[in-house]
């Protein structure tokens, strides 16, 4: 063969080969990728299985109403599987590898924190849908979870000033979220008079199975003559046992009522709810809303799991919240581009299930209003107290003093997260 003849056929290699690759190209464009990120094993499987699920019936949904830019949504689904640092890994994954516009998981806070520093290094977006401890903001993030002023503080104040609680069981699991928030609620109890004696903090670790000491000894905490309540923060199936356990030891809600701030309608589906009964939650949704928007919410997720026992839950709500804000923000951008979508996701408006309209503010957090509910014999909760209006979420606490003087704001001038209102200055990452 000539030299002539080698040079035009690998001439013809490279253009078939650069034909191929674009063919590919345009074949990964044609789609839009959306990151989910759930643990579909370990111990917080009992709550992030159906949040994955979630995600893919939202994903399902809008495709039928033709997508998003004219394309078709394409979920990527991967498990970290209560894996801490395989959160980051998995991030990466989806990011570098399969390259999504959106990422949408996470429960722990340990999780989401495993994750932060990765969508911040790469630019990504990620929408976080449970409640949190605060004390934190990022560019990056989609906060459409509670934050404290959003569900803790608001408990604690239905127990205070409805139920006369005067001794606080703050219990927890032993990671960030817990032992932050327990933090805001101890100088929160403190500041409103209640003595150092009449709070006990207890933490377990994840997936803790032998409740019988600990029960016991709220028990005796709660013997001494003053109203005492469990403020509880325990996460995944370390729920089980526990209530289980106040049920054998005959822990009443009219003898020691509990609070859970991660207890809700799917957890509570694999428990025997009769001795719990009148033991409360505090979330922002409750499937027992009778809104129009939540009946048909309902109604959508039974269609699309095929099971009418099938529950829904505060954090699957607000992946509806946030999956509906993101849709809007990138057709209101015109792009999947993540710092044109940040951007346009500030002041973007969505129905909410509760018969409200949520707003995404500047902070990155979103208005909610607060629920109080009783959990009733069917595994449902009756909701007992409920605010007026949509309450603002904080990313920086009233109650912790390196924390007060701070807000988070993303929007122009300020864009920053950790804006001090004393200095007028800016001591944490800023927008570039």
């Amino acid at each position: 063969m000539t030299l002539k003849k080698i040079v035009k056929q690998v001439g013809a290699l490279g253009v078939a080969c650069s034909m191929a690759i674009g063919a590919l190209s345009a074949q990964a464009e044609e789609t839009i990728k959306v990151g989910v990120l759930h643990s579909l094993s370990g111990t917080m499987a009992i709550s992030e299985t159906t949040l994955k699920d979630t995600m893919l019936m939202l994903i399902e949904e809008q495709n039928k109403k033709g997508g998003l830019l004219g394309k078709q949504l394409e979920p990527v689904v991967v498990d970290p599987a209560s894996n801490w640092p395989l959160f980051a890994e998995r991030t990466r994954e989806l990011l570098e590898q399969h390259g999504v516009d959106a990422i949408f998981g996470c429960w722990t806070s340990v999780s989401r924190k495993s994750v932060l520093p990765v969508v911040e290094e790469l630019n990504g977006i990620l929408f976080y849908p449970v409640q949190y401890e605060g004390e934190e903001s990022s560019r990056n993030v989609f906060y459409t979870g509670a934050a404290p002023n959003q569900q803790a503080i608001p408990a604690v104040d239905y127990l205070k000033d409805e139920v006369g609680v005067e001794r606080w069981v703050l219990a927890g699991t032993d990671y960030v979220y817990p032992r932050t928030t327990n933090r805001i609620l101890e100088a929160y109890l403190k500041a409103n008079g209640v003595a150092e004696e009449d709070i006990m903090i207890n933490y377990t670790p994840f997936g803790h199975a032998d409740w019988q000491n600990i029960v016991a000894e709220i028990k005796r905490f709660g013997s001494a003559g003053k109203k005492t309540a469990v403020v509880s923060t325990i996460n995944g199936d370390a729920n089980v046992p526990f209530y289980r356990e106040l049920g054998n030891q005959g822990v009443s809600a009219e003898d020691i009522p509990v609070v859970a701030f991660s207890v809700g309608e799917e957890e509570l589906s694999g428990i025997d709810t009769a001795p719990l009964v009148g033991h409360m939650a505090a979330w922002n949704y409750f499937m027992s809303e009778e809104t129009p928007e939540n009946e048909a919410f309902i109604k959508a997720w039974h269609d699309y799991i095929g099971d009418t026992k099938r529950v829904t839950n505060d954090p699957m709500e607000a992946h509806y919240i946030g999956f509906n804000m993101w849709v809007k923000a990138v057709e209101a951008a015109g792009t999947t581009d993540t710092d044109k979508v940040i951007d346009a996701m500030v002041g973007v408006e969505v129905p909410n299930l509760t018969g409200g309209v949520s707003t995404m503010l500047p902070n990155h957090h979103i208005t909610k209003p607060v629920l109080i509910g009783e959990i009733q014999d069917d595994g449902q909760f009756l909701t007992v107290s409920s605010t007026e209006e949509l309450v603002p979420g904080d990313a920086w606490s009233d109650y912790l003093e390196g924390s007060k003087d701070l807000i988070s704001d993303w929007t122009a001038p300020i864009s920053c997260g950790n804006y001090n209102t004393q200095t007028k200055s800016c001591v944490g990452a800023t927008a570039e």
